[in-house]
């Protein structure tokens, strides 16, 4: 008996070092840019399980245990190892780190998404004694308002920070809002350095004539508003036309249009955001059209979702466009996502069912309409190279075509990537000269790619610079104490939330959760949270 990793495979793997016969690839899951999961090679695992044990988001199953809607994924592990025959051998051994000696070293991480969390989990595992600071009342960033709320097992990948963030050196400042409250001076004067985590919020935008029209939207709005960001809540979502329109072909389009489509019931069974779950229980919208400016070789999606949504009851996929056939030198995912797409084109469509339609070689043109978004003129590639153009009816466009990071008060920042200019996480000046005790991680650091394990191993490069630095006496400096700290924030009017306020605000969402059968119900609006939390 073998394995298998699924859909959820989260990428952080924490499976490849538990492994004892070193049997997961790729070992190092960001040598190929192709992959989105990890795989087990069916013929060398020894099904002892330890894989299993070390998931933090249940994606490892037994090959005889696969849910009908898994099954799948028992031929893609086998078809990896096909392409990628196992070269056995020992484990690179980890480069030991000098345990950081008691107060020595005092970071503070800006951010509380995925990013800062594997920032301050590495930290706290060197010793060191972490501060967090958080602009919300609640941790996780995109794990709680960006994660789809039919992915709860996406979700639970935050229990492994359960621990460490239980440590007496980990102080965790929520609600407050460096640049306003707090400034990166003040960070610097109470710690030897500072890690911004603080992600790439700002969605890219769409330069075609119309874009301004009302009914266009980014889709992270639409993301935020029905996760139950407290930036989005009060957003309105125009449902009542039987049409959206999504632009780029991400994971994100492919949670925006399963969301749209899936029935009032199976959403009232997941987390989403209560204003969103009445909003979209009354929705009329039959069908989410999916444009991708190239082929199904290029599209963003990864395998793993691509193949679940055919398994939604009541909702039909249909490829519309683009190439097919496979090539000699796809790559392992390539390959399976043409295979998959193939299959959907050759299912009939069911009458009365749902559809997502995907729309390949497909570039937005013109958006058209008086007073608000009423159509969307597309461009469509063909074979012979010509185009057609075509306007969509649609009251709604959503644009899913990336993000970028925002500048940062006192930091350099590069406006073509919307990134903070580092080497191996130590931010540079100008002169490409390293700033003393400032780095970066996440998407703020490498951009808007990578799933949400893809954050440890860049967490971890950035830790490993941090130390090297103290290690040399690059970071050797006095600093104010925490209890100086917590003085300056009280001198300023702060009151931050600490971690277990942020545990009353968990139970208590939790306990409605249960009360109405669902994971949990989300507060929504700051105000709740700080009464929840204080009391």
């Amino acid at each position: 008996m073998a394995y298998v990793i699924t859909q959820n495979c989260c990428k952080d793997a924490s499976c490849v070092s538990a492994c004892p016969v070193d049997c997961i690839r790729p070992a190092d899951p960001d040598s190929e840019p192709g992959t989105q999961m990890l795989y087990i090679d069916p013929e060398t695992c020894i099904d002892c399980g330890a894989c299993v044990d070390e998931c933090p988001v249940e994606a490892i199953y037994s090959e005889f245990d696969l849910p009908p809607e898994l099954e799948r994924f028992r031929d893609m592990n086998a078809e990896y190892f096909r392409r990628h025959p196992l070269e056995p051998g020992p484990l690179e051994p980890v480069a030991a780190r000098r345990p950081v000696a008691p107060g020595a070293l005092r970071v503070a991480v800006v951010g509380a998404g995925p990013a800062a969390c594997y920032a301050a989990t590495e930290l706290l595992d060197s010793g060191a004694e972490v501060d967090l600071f958080e602009r919300l009342p609640t941790p996780f960033g995109l794990i709680r308002a960006g994660v789809a709320p039919d992915h709860q097992r996406t979700k639970s990948v935050v229990r492994i920070f359960d621990k460490a963030f239980a440590d007496s050196r980990f102080g965790c400042h929520l609600n407050v809002e460096i640049g306003r409250d707090l400034t990166h001076a003040d960070l610097l004067a109470h710690h030897h350095a500072v890690i911004y985590a603080v992600g790439a919020s700002a969605s890219r935008d769409l330069d075609i004539p119309g874009a301004d029209l009302p009914g266009h939207h980014a889709a992270a709005d639409f993301v935020g508003w029905y996760n139950g960001h407290p930036d989005h809540a009060g957003r309105e979502f125009d449902l009542s036309s039987p049409r959206v329109v999504v632009i780029g072909n991400g994971n994100v389009a492919l949670d925006v249009a399963r969301v749209l489509l899936m029935p009032p019931d199976a959403l009232a069974a997941t987390d989403i955001a209560d204003h969103a779950l009445r909003a979209l229980s009354e929705s009329r919208v039959e069908e989410v059209v999916v444009l991708g400016r190239r082929g199904p070789r290029d599209a963003a999606f990864s395998v793993g979702e691509f193949h679940a949504l055919g398994h939604l009851p009541g909702i039909d996929v249909v490829i519309d466009g683009g190439d097919l056939d496979p090539h000699p030198d796809d790559d392992v995912e390539t390959a399976l996502k043409l295979e998959i797409a193939r299959e959907f084109a050759a299912r009939p469509t069911t009458p009365g069912n749902k559809r997502i339609v995907f729309r390949f070689s497909a570039s937005p043109a013109e958006f058209t309409g008086e007073g608000r978004v009423q159509g969307l003129t597309v461009t469509q590639s063909t074979e012979n190279n010509g185009a057609t153009t075509e306007t969509i009816d649609t009251s709604l466009v959503l644009r899913s075509i990336g993000y970028r990071g925002l500048p940062l008060d006192g930091l350099p920042y590069n406006p073509s990537t919307g990134t903070i200019p580092h080497e191996h996480g130590r931010v540079i000046d100008g002169a490409g000269t390293p700033i003393p005790g400032v780095y970066v991680t996440g998407w703020i650091k490498r951009g808007p790619r990578g799933v949400i394990g893809t954050n440890r191993s860049c967490a971890a490069e950035t830790v490993t610079s941090l130390l090297t630095d103290f290690t040399t006496g690059t970071l050797n400096r006095e600093v104010g104490t925490r209890e100086a700290l917590r003085t300056t924030m009280s001198d300023s009017g702060l009151h931050p939330l600490d971690w277990p306020a942020w545990r009353a605000i968990d139970t208590a969402e939790r306990d409605l959760g249960t009360a109405a059968a669902r994971p949990r119900v989300k507060f929504v609006s700051i105000d709740e949270m700080l009464a929840v939390a204080r009391g």
